[in-house]
C-alpha cells in the first residue's frame, strides 16, 4: 500500500522528455497493426466495419430485388426508405477520418484507434450492424445535391462528426432514379489544410415522414354508411330498397388497389361493383315492358347454411336508329381545383369522345363556372362538331367554384333548347370541391329535384383524386334522376360515354323500386348485400312522389339477398321468447314460396308507376353454385371481393384466392377486358392484405 506521503513525493518528481527512438518505435508498430486489421477483415482503409456503405446497400438492395418483394413503383419507394435511414444511422456512427496535409490517411489517435477482431465477433458486429434496418424509422431519402467546392482557405473548422458523409448510390434513390454519387474528403480538426483544395459535400439529415401522410392528407369526401343487418323473416318480412346503376364505387376501389393502397370502406358499395360489368341476362321481348326480371335461388359459396337470391334485371335495348333525339349541356367545373393532369384535360378527352358518338341532329351546350359561370358554347347541332370540340379544347382552369350557378345556367340552356319525347340532360363533370353559392348537399337536392320535374335529369361523372367529393355526386345524381360515375382514365372515359352510352343517355324507365316479401315458412333470416345507401321505407314503394333509381336502354341491374332456409341451423337471431306466434303456412297458398318480388317503374315520360311481380318458387332453385350461369357465378364473387374489402364478418373464413377461383372459373368472353381487370385487383387486395 502506498502512503500519502510516497503518493506526494511521485507527483514531485519531473516529467522525463520524450525519447525521439520510443516514439519512431510506437508509431511503426500503430501503423503495423493498422495494417495487420486491414488484412484480417478485409475493410477498406479508413472503414472499421468491412465493406463500404455503398456496398453493403447495393447488396441490400440486390438481395431485396431477387426476392422480388417490389410489387409496385409505390412499395418500391417504401423499401428504398428504411434503407436511406440505415445509411443516414450508419455514417453517423463512423469514426471520422483524418488527413495529412498530402491527403494521405493520417493514423488513428490512440484513444480512438481500434485492435484487431477476430472474424468470428467481426461476422457478428455486422450481422448487428445490419439487422438494425428493421427498426430504422421510414425516413424520406433526400434529393441528390450538386457537389460543392471551395478553396482551403475560404473553409471554416466544422466537428468531425458533421464532415464525413457518402452520398447513397445510384440505384437507392427514390423510385430507382440515378443519382451520381457524391464524395467528400474532410480537413482535420482545427482547421484546414494549406495549399489543398478540399471540396466538401454535405448532406442535411432527412426528415422522418408518416408513411401514412398520403391518406391523412386525403380530403375526399366520402358518405359514411353501415354495412346491412340480418333480419328475421318472421319479424321483418319485407326489404325495399331503389334500384341503382352507378358504378363510381369501383374506379374508386380500382384506384386504391393500384396506388397499393387497401381503400376505405365507406368507398366500397357492393352493388356499384356488381353492377360495374355487363351481364347476359334475359330481356324483355317488346319496348312495351321496358325490362325483364329474372330470380334464382342457389347455395352460398361462402355459407354452407345458408343460399343466394340473384335477382337480375335487363332493360330494353332501344336500337339506335330508333334512339330519341339528345339535348345535352355540359357543365365543366374549371376552377383552380381542377387544374391537375386527371382532372380538366381527362374530362376534356372524355367529352371528346362523347362528341365523337353523338349523331349530327343532337345538341351540345356548354357551360363553365369557376368564380361565376358562362356560357361557353350556346346551344349547337352536333354536325358543327369542329365548333363543339374547338369550345372543348380551349377550356383553362383558374378561380373559386360557382358550382351552384353554374348547374342554374346549364338547366336555363337545357330548357332553352328542349327536346319533347327525347332526352334533355345536364352532364356535370367536377371534383365537387363547390365552395361559393350554394354548397349544403341538401340545398343542392332540393334544386335538382325542382329542375327534374320539368324533364331534364342531371349525371355526374367525378374527376381526380384527394379532393373529389363523393358525397355530393351521389346526392345530386339520385335525385338529379342521372347516374354517377368516377372516371379516372381516358379507358374508363371511353366505357362510360361510348361503350356504355345507351344506358348512360336514353332511360327506359325512371323511379325503379323492389319490393321483396319474404316467406317466414321457407326462409328464417335474410339480408341484402349491398344498396345500403339506397334503402327505402316500406309504404315508400307505393308512393309515386318518392323518387328511386333509373335504368338506361340495355342496362343490366343485380341484386343478390343471402337468405337463411328454415331449419337449416345457420340462423344469428336467436327466436322471441314472447309476443311472436308460430309460423305455419299449412293451407295458405304459395306456401312453397321461397320470396314474392316486386318492381315497380315509371316510364320516362309519365308520371304513373307500373308493377312487375315475379314469385320465388323451387323451381327457381339451382343445385350447385358451379351449375349457376357464368354471369351469376362472376357477379357473386363481385359481391364477395365487395364485402371483403369491407372487412364484413361474413368473408371472415372466405380468402381472396377462393374469390379469385370463382371469379377465374367464370370470366367468360370478356372482349372488353373487365373481368381480366377485376382478377387482378383481387391479387392485388391479396398482397396487400396478406393473403387473408
Amino acid at each position: 500500500m502506498v502512503d500519502d506521503n510516497e503518493l506526494a513525493r511521485l507527483r514531485d518528481i519531473a516529467t522525463p522528455a520524450p525519447d525521439a527512438e520510443a516514439r519512431a518505435r510506437a508509431l511503426t508498430a500503430a501503423m503495423s497493426a493498422f495494417d495487420g486489421q486491414e488484412e484480417i477483415t478485409g475493410a477498406t482503409q479508413g472503414s472499421s466495419a468491412g465493406l463500404r456503405l455503398t456496398e453493403r446497400a447495393k447488396g441490400l438492395w440486390r438481395d431485396i430485388m431477387q426476392r422480388k418483394l417490389i410489387a409496385t413503383p409505390t412499395i418500391a419507394g417504401l423499401v428504398a426508405l428504411p434503407i436511406a435511414g440505415y445509411a443516414a444511422l450508419h455514417l453517423l456512427g463512423e469514426a471520422p477520418a483524418r488527413f495529412e496535409a498530402d491527403g494521405k490517411v493520417a493514423p488513428a489517435p490512440a484513444e480512438t484507434s481500434q485492435t484487431a477482431m477476430p472474424p468470428v465477433e467481426l461476422d457478428k458486429k455486422k450481422a448487428d450492424a445490419e439487422s438494425k434496418v428493421a427498426t430504422v424509422p421510414l425516413v424520406e431519402p433526400a434529393a441528390p445535391k450538386p457537389e460543392a467546392s471551395a478553396t482551403a482557405p475560404a473553409l471554416q473548422a466544422a466537428p468531425a462528426d458533421a464532415m464525413q458523409q457518402e452520398a447513397a448510390p445510384a440505384d437507392m434513390q427514390y423510385g430507382g432514379a440515378a443519382a451520381p454519387a457524391a464524395k467528400m474528403s474532410a480537413v482535420p480538426r482545427g482547421g484546414v489544410v494549406p495549399g489543398v483544395e478540399t471540396r466538401l459535400m454535405v448532406q442535411p439529415a432527412p426528415m422522418p415522414i408518416d408513411p401514412l401522410q398520403s391518406q391523412v392528407e386525403n380530403r375526399d369526401r366520402i358518405q359514411s354508411f353501415k354495412t346491412n343487418p340480418v333480419h328475421a323473416a318472421a319479424e321483418d318480412p319485407v326489404s325495399t330498397f331503389s334500384i341503382d346503376v352507378d358504378t363510381a364505387s369501383y374506379s374508386f376501389v380500382r384506384r386504391s388497389l393500384r396506388e397499393g393502397i387497401l381503400p376505405q370502406a365507406d368507398t366500397v358499395r357492393v352493388e356499384e361493383m356488381v353492377n360495374y360489368f355487363p351481364y347476359d341476362w334475359k330481356g324483355p321481348d317488346s319496348a312495351s315492358t321496358p325490362f325483364n326480371s329474372t330470380v334464382s335461388v342457389m347455395p352460398t359459396p361462402w355459407n354452407p347454411r345458408t343460399k343466394l337470391m340473384h335477382v337480375a334485371i335487363k332493360g330494353f335495348d332501344v336500337k339506335p336508329a330508333e334512339q330519341p333525339r339528345a339535348n345535352l349541356v355540359f357543365l365543366i367545373d374549371v376552377s383552380g381545383s381542377m387544374d391537375e393532369p386527371d382532372k380538366l384535360p381527362l374530362a376534356q378527352s372524355a367529352f371528346r369522345l362523347l362528341v365523337g358518338k353523338l349523331r349530327p341532329d343532337d345538341t351540345v351546350s356548354i357551360v363553365t363556372y369557376a368564380g361565376e359561370a358562362g356560357t361557353v358554347l350556346t346551344p349547337t347541332r352536333v354536325a358543327e362538331k369542329d365548333k363543339i370540340l374547338a369550345a372543348i379544347d380551349n377550356l383553362q382552369p383558374g378561380g373559386s367554384t360557382a358550382g351552384e350557378a353554374g348547374i342554374k345556367e346549364a338547366y336555363r340552356l337545357a330548357q332553352q333548347s328542349f327536346v319533347k319525347d327525347g332526352v334533355n340532360r345536364v352532364m356535370l363533370a367536377t371534383d365537387g370541391d363547390f365552395n361559393i353559392g350554394q354548397t349544403d348537399d341538401d340545398d343542392l337536392k332540393r334544386l335538382v329535384e325542382q329542375e327534374r320535374k320539368t324533364g331534364v335529369f342531371l349525371s355526374v361523372f367525378g374527376f381526380g383524386h384527394d379532393n373529389l367529393n363523393d358525397q355530393m355526386m351521389q346526392t345530386i345524381a339520385q335525385n338529379g334522376n342521372g347516374t354517377a360515375a368516377y372516371i379516372d382514365t381516358l379507358s374508363e372515359a371511353e366505357k362510360i360515354l361510348v361503350q356504355d352510352a345507351s344506358s348512360t343517355l336514353f332511360p327506359i324507365a325512371k323511379d325503379v323500386k323492389i319490393q321483396v316479401e319474404f316467406n317466414p315458412a321457407r326462409v328464417s333470416e335474410y339480408r341484402l348485400i349491398g344498396y345500403e345507401t339506397r334503402a327505402l321505407n316500406r309504404e315508400d314503394f307505393n308512393n309515386d312522389r318518392v323518387d328511386a333509381g333509373d335504368i338506361g336502354s340495355g342496362h343490366s341491374v343485380t341484386a343478390i339477398y343471402e337468405i337463411t332456409p328454415k331449419g337449416s341451423g345457420g340462423d344469428q337471431i336467436d327466436p322471441l321468447r314472447y309476443g311472436q306466434a308460430k309460423v305455419d303456412n299449412g293451407g295458405v297458398a304459395n306456401a312453397d314460396e321461397y320470396a314474392f318480388v316486386k318492381i315497380r317503374y315509371k316510364l320516362p315520360n309519365e308520371d304513373v308507376s307500373k308493377l312487375i311481380t315475379t314469385p320465388v318458387t323451387p323451381a327457381s332453385e339451382v343445385e350447385s353454385f358451379d351449375k349457376a350461369s357464368v354471369d351469376q357465378r362472376f357477379s357473386v364473387a363481385v359481391a364477395a371481393f365487395g364485402q371483403k374489402l369491407r372487412d364484413e364478418d361474413a368473408m371472415a373464413k372466405f380468402g381472396y384466392d377462393r374469390i379469385a377461383e370463382i371469379a377465374g372459373a367464370a370470366r367468360g368472353a370478356d372482349p372488353f377486358g373487365y373481368r381480366a381487370e377485376f382478377l387482378s385487383l383481387v391479387r392485388l387486395a391479396s398482397a396487400l392484405g396478406g393473403g387473408k
